[in-house]
């Protein structure tokens, strides 16, 4: 069911739509006038607002205009019986999500309703679906060291510099990465990820690359590999340091000539990638081993980022505690449980070898498992 404003001077209009809407289980309020609908609005949320065009005090695409300014998200169908094809083009162009005219085909009324209410549901799912997104890739925390780390994003995000991010396992490496993404000029374009790790290294290759029916035995078809769904925008090479070789003489090749070839395939195809990159090792050890190439590693590395670990920030740790609580209480619908200052200290003092990510598994442990609030001897038992 579905909340509804009608706003139109005729009665007749109003009471009608009032009835096909209300047989269709919706909730409909009327006003008749541009004015009192937008009293209406101001004072209640509504998911789909029907307006006339014509009416006194304040017409149709006057209210559209006083929406438009106001940010307002739901949808707005124009009705009108003077309609045009300048009128519905006009109406449309200041954010009308549909026009009709009068007199109306029910039919007509109600795919448009049913259309906007999707539209509507699509809308909020989206600013939800952003809300968590953005929730996850947050930086917590105020100390020396994270606040070097954010300042090094703020700096380094709008150029098309390559960054090299390391740091140890659990530390917030792909958390600085989406940051950069997201405050780049980038923004609006792919974000490809590819945790290099977890990909076997006879598949690497045409996982990064792609390649072409039948270059071998389990090429069916065509494949487009990460660095082509990536072009114009930005791909992340997670764990670089596990990449075989092999790999690493292509990417290097990306990086010089902006260009590659599927697996398979003689053909140069031209990329534009701005390139992340994160390792928990010691690249240049893994030079020396003669695990990684000193040249991919000296054209990755433009721009280190360090991200420390949890035991060198640990006055960080109130914040995230409190921000975790807060997030996973919300995740398990629970309510959200304080820490008292003895199970702060307690934390503060443990050792992180896990880091934020251990970090984060004690807190989820410590909600569900301890008392309403979290106490030291909770912290003793648990973490």
């Amino acid at each position: 069911m579905a909340n509804i404003l009608v706003i139109d001077d005729e009665r007749s209009i109003r009471n009608t739509l009032k009835d096909i809407l209300e047989f269709e289980k919706h909730k409909v309020t009327l006003a008749e006038n541009g004015r009192l609908g937008l009293e209406a609005i101001e004072s209640e949320s509504f998911d789909l607002i029907f307006s006339d065009i014509k009416m006194p005090e304040m017409d149709g695409l006057e209210l559209l205009n006083i929406l438009s300014e106001k940010g307002l998200d739901t949808p707005i169908i124009m009705i009108s019986g003077h309609g045009n094809i300048e009128t519905a083009v006009e109406s449309i162009k200041k954010g009308a999500f549909d026009f009709i005219e009068k007199p109306i085909d029910l039919n007509r009324l109600l795919i448009t309703v049913r259309n906007a209410l999707d539209k509507k549901e699509l809308v909020v799912e989206t600013k939800t679906l952003k809300k968590k997104v953005a929730q996850k890739n947050r930086m917590i925390g105020h100390s020396p060291a994270i606040e070097k780390v954010r300042e090094m994003i703020e700096r380094v995000a709008p150029t098309e510099a390559r960054v090299l991010i390391t740091g140890e396992n659990g530390t917030g490496k792909e958390v600085v990465a989406r940051l950069l993404y997201e405050k780049s000029n980038r923004a609006s374009a792919p974000f490809v990820e590819v945790n290099c790790a977890a990909i076997p290294s006879e598949l690497i290759e045409s996982e990064l690359f792609g390649h072409e029916k039948g270059s071998f035995t389990s090429a069916v078809k065509q494949r487009i590999g990460k660095f082509e769904q990536a072009d114009n925008g930005t791909i992340f090479l997670d764990e670089i340091g596990d990449m075989s070789l092999s790999a690493q003489t292509k990417v290097l090749r990306v990086l010089q000539e902006n260009e590659l070839s599927r697996v398979g395939s003689d053909k140069n195809i031209k990329v534009n990638v701005r390139v992340f990159a994160a390792t928990n090792k010691n690249l240049k050890k893994e030079i020396e081993a003669g695990n990684f190439r000193e040249d991919l590693f000296h054209r990755l590395n433009v721009i280190p980022i360090y991200v420390p670990p949890l035991d060198d920030r640990k006055e960080d740790i109130p914040e995230l505690v409190e921000y975790f609580s807060e997030l996973i209480s919300n995740e398990q619908g629970i309510t959200t449980k304080k820490f008292d200052a003895e199970a702060i200290k307690e934390l503060q003092d443990h050792t992180w070898t896990g880091n934020i990510r251990e970090l984060r598994n004690v807190v989820e442990r410590l909600i569900i498992l301890g008392g309403n609030t979290i106490n030291k001897q909770d912290v003793e038992a648990f973490a």
